[in-house]
């Protein structure tokens, strides 16, 4: 992670707790619902093709399709690397509730623009 280091994360761990987990204090001011794009990241590797409807419909809403990804909607994978964009920090904002251990809303699974889906 830019600026963060490495964290050792579960295959399947929510991204969002994963960075807190290492000492990153992204925020989630909505607890990790996909309501409010605080726990936004880019990856520099391993973006996963998987994408929440509720991350496609709260990113689409905002303008930010294609742009950065909603930690709260991801589930940690061999090889990503990511920046968080607001943190504590840097926005001066408090993190929200803790997010759940799943992914909430329940997640509905689609593909992400752009993703290959060609084999």
């Amino acid at each position: 992670m830019a600026g963060f280091g490495e964290i050792e994360a579960s295959s399947g761990e929510r991204l969002v707790r994963a960075l807190e987990r290492g000492g990153v204090d992204i925020l989630h001011r909505c607890g990790g619902v996909a309501r409010c794009t605080t726990c936004r990241v880019t990856f520099q590797e391993g973006e996963p093709d998987a994408m929440t409807a509720a991350e496609f419909d709260k990113l689409s809403e905002k303008g930010l399709l294609g742009q950065a990804r909603l930690s709260c909607q991801i589930e940690c994978a061999p090889g990503m690397s990511v920046t968080p964009l607001q943190t504590e920090a840097s926005s001066g904002l408090e993190r929200g509730k803790a997010p759940a251990e799943q992914i909430e809303p329940e997640p509905v699974w689609t593909t992400r623009p752009g993703a290959s889906t060609e084999g």
